[in-house]
């Protein structure tokens, strides 16, 4: 009889251990479900690396990128990472990217200035100028987009880069889309219009030497100049185009060193993650110390 009790008890103990063993495995697999969620269609983290967006970023900070408000990215990562042929859907939001937030996206120009290609482990962080459908600008150092009157939010730097860098005993370094003849240069530059979705533009020499990229990377195909002068999607001459999608002037607020669309030019829509929107953690990389003074501040 005390066997049998003996017997009786030890079973239920191990069953009380089965019991406790399958709930721990169902709250980490629905913990590790939920983080995936997360970082899929909500939020994400990203470490800084340079100084390009000093001061409002400075490396070793880590960031929190809101993606649910303008809309998650889906497409294949395998395909991405194979280099293969892939489409970026983005899920409904309900706020547009606006100047001034500061944005990550994989940046677009990982092989060449003149060539987009999408690299999924390579990512920047800017402030975004100029919105689709803008004209901007630059005069002596300073961004100007045409129509908004409101401050952009790098101004500080802009300032101190305009009275110090850009004086009348320095050359100013030269800039997107490099053209000897067109001669702008990180000091006047523009103005460029910014193409939005559905904005038609009529295809001169001009045309193709601002967007050259962005077509030939909306239809797969490179945008050339025959030698009548011309401008050709393979055979097909063209005197018109649409643009498919919209695009974006991305710059560094520590303008002195960030390679931003003052170099490479616009940003496609498809290529931003989200809007960063507070610093979560910040280690000083050259003493290891966390800087608590920046635990948790919004970034603006």
């Amino acid at each position: 009889m005390r066997n049998s009790n003996f017997c009786y008890g030890e079973k239920r103990k191990i069953l009380e251990w089965i019991h406790v063993l399958i709930n721990i495995f169902f709250c980490t697999g629905l913990l590790v479900v939920v983080y995936f969620l997360l970082q899929v269609f909500a939020v994400t983290s990203f470490k800084i690396p340079t100084d390009s967006m000093v001061p409002t970023l400075l490396p070793g900070d880590c960031i929190l990128v809101d993606k649910c408000s303008k809309g998650a990215r889906l497409f294949d990562v395998a395909a991405a990472l194979n280099g293969e042929e892939f489409t970026i859907h983005r899920m409904p939001g309900w706020r547009n990217y606006r100047r001034n937030d500061v944005l990550v996206f994989n940046f677009p120009y990982p092989v060449s200035w003149d060539s987009i290609n999408f690299d999924v482990m390579f990512y920047y962080v800017k402030r975004c100028i100029a919105l689709p459908g803008d004209t901007v600008e630059i005069r002596d150092g300073c961004y100007k987009v045409k129509g908004f009157d409101n401050e952009l939010k790098n101004i500080v730097v802009r300032k101190d880069l305009s009275f110090f860098f850009y004086s009348d005993t320095v050359t100013a370094p030269s800039s997107f889309p490099w053209d000897p003849i067109l001669g702008w240069t990180m000091k006047e530059f523009g103005p460029l219009p910014v193409p939005a979705k559905g904005d038609v533009v009529l295809m001169d020499s001009l045309s193709w030497m601002f967007y050259h990229q962005l077509i030939t990377w909306e239809q797969k195909r490179p945008l050339r100049i025959d030698e009548n002068g011309h401008i050709c999607i393979g055979d097909s001459l063209v005197r018109k185009y649409r643009f498919r999608e919209n695009y974006y002037f991305m710059a560094g607020d520590n303008s002195y060193n960030s390679q931003d669309s003052r170099y490479w030019g616009l940003l496609p829509e498809p290529f931003i993650v989200g809007k960063a929107v507070r610093i979560w953690k910040s280690v000083d990389g050259e003493t290891g110390k966390i800087r608590w003074d920046r635990i948790w501040k919004s970034i603006e």
